[in-house]
């Protein structure tokens, strides 16, 4: 390993997040903890030392020149505020098309005041979910590292993602990926199938999973692609840079996501304390991070037991105790909202440096409130997948205390495509109690209040005719 004072006069490099460790070593070296004491790492840049622009707008440039690989992704269009990979070595599949949509009937239901409301999409990425933003990064970083074999664990997405990389590029990588038992959507499991991966499924959960492909990894000498890999959360800073650059480089006053692997809030938290420190936004949004109520470790750690950053030394004693508890109890997770279904966050403690630095607040929903907002995103003309809604209705609830003001400007983070589980979506709006109560009763789902269920009618014309006169309303 190279000596630290070595390491931090390169222009990138890996450190440790640890403040009593703070052990570095070079971009191409392949480590996903801390070589010396186990804990997360970050990928540093020496800003000073790189051609940072002087404002956002520069990145307007990019617009024209879209023939270029770089200028057509909506993550490496960005290259200067992620300058780990030599621009040759990038890997990229047009990731990043994404759009940021004012979404005022949605504002409605939320408490929003007209105009205050947005929605994120970021299922028209490639695999149809955010999760391309930080493969291309974590592809790019294989590749400059010669990986070849390459693996995670899932719930879906991720597995998805991983799976189209593969199958889509010509650089020679083999997905691997690892399931839990029944705990992934068909429209998820059928992109890993269908575009090559080798899939292993693990009687277990996710948790189960993901410490089963990270012990593989290290044994067979494997690229591990879960977001512990710092090099995706680089690649889904991105997604930040995209809301501000469609909201004219103004920063929100709020930005809400879904809490899984806490991935995405672990790497927003960090865009936004780059961006502040390269003087290129002169404040920082607030961060809502919404769990499921079947899968709430954050909100527990973070809520009742009141775990907090604490300039990088979090109260270990407080996570281990909460995570022996749900050991003890036999306690998985479980929620319709199948990409955070998890129970041990990987990156918990980078989203404890987000909140804290975004001034934070977590929160969490039931699956009855996630697939209510669901209905009414796609109402709007969005639509999403369960866990997607989760933001929605975490803005509605924090509408509903006060915490939310009517007229501050909420963004709501889309993570990914509604048709990545349309079995939930069909059992909401199919109006059939036998397939609700199968699909969704289990889950403490009762009601269908925003349904859309369709209309059973003879093969008649005079029939068909007065059932649509029925529903036509006024108009």
């Amino acid at each position: 390993m190279s000596t630290t004072t070595s390491v931090t006069t390169d222009l990138a490099y890996q450190q440790c997040i640890n403040p009593d460790c703070r052990t570095t070593f070079p971009v191409r070296q392949v480590a996903f903890a801390c070589p010396s004491c186990g804990d997360l790492i970050d990928v540093v840049y020496n800003w000073d030392r790189l051609p940072v622009p002087k404002s956002l707008k520069h990145f307007e440039s990019k617009w024209s020149k879209r023939l270029d690989p770089l200028c057509f992704s909506g993550v490496w269009r960005f290259h200067e505020l992620l300058p780990f990979a030599p621009s040759e070595m990038v890997v990229t599949i047009g990731e990043g098309q994404t759009l940021l949509q004012p979404a005022n009937k949605l504002a409605e239901f939320v408490g929003q005041n007209p105009g205050r409301l947005y929605l994120q999409y970021e299922g028209m990425n490639p695999s149809g979910s955010f999760k391309d933003n930080g493969m291309t990064a974590a592809f790019t970083h294989a590749r400059m590292v010669g990986a070849k074999r390459v693996a995670c664990a899932s719930t879906g997405n991720t597995s998805a993602a991983l799976s189209v990389y593969c199958s889509a590029t010509s650089y020679g990588f083999q997905a691997i990926i690892f399931i839990g038992s029944g705990k992934i959507a068909y429209g998820k499991l059928a992109q890993a199938l269908d575009h090559g991966a080798l899939t292993l499924q693990i009687i277990g959960d996710f948790d189960d999973a993901m410490a089963r492909v990270k012990q593989v990894a290290d044994r067979l000498n494997i690229y591990l692609m879960n977001s512990v890999n710092p090099f995706r959360l680089e690649g889904q800073k991105t997604i930040m840079y995209r809301v501000l650059e469609a909201l004219g480089w103004e920063v929100p006053d709020w930005i809400v996501v879904p809490g899984g692997n806490l991935g995405n809030s672990s790497a927003f938290g960090k865009a936004f304390l780059e961006l502040k420190h390269l003087g290129l936004i002169d404040r920082i949004p607030r961060l809502a991070v919404i769990n499921a109520a079947g899968a709430r470790t954050l909100d527990e750690l973070v809520g009742r037991h009141h775990l907090t950053w604490n300039d990088g030394l979090p109260d270990a004693q407080i996570t281990s105790g909460y995570y022996g508890s749900m050991d003890a109890s036999g306690a998985k997770a479980d929620t319709i909202a199948s990409a955070i279904e998890i129970n041990r966050p990987v990156n918990l403690k980078k989203c404890l440096r987000a909140l804290d630095a975004c001034n934070g607040v977590v929160r969490h929903v039931s699956d009855q409130e996630i697939m209510d907002a669901k209905a009414q995103v796609g109402a709007g003309g969005m639509g999403c997948e369960p866990a997607s809604a989760a933001s929605v209705a975490g803005a509605k609830r924090l509408r509903e205390e006060g915490v939310i003001g009517p007229d501050e400007r909420v963004v709501c983070i889309l993570t990914a495509h509604q048709l990545k589980d349309p079995t939930a979506t069909v059992a909401y709006h199919s109006g059939d109690p036998q397939q609700f109560e199968k699909v969704l009763g289990s889950r403490g789902i009762h009601r269908a209040e925003y349904s859309n269920k369709p209309f059973v009618v003879a093969n008649d014309m005079e029939d068909i005719v007065r059932a649509l006169l029925q529903n036509f309303g006024d108009s």
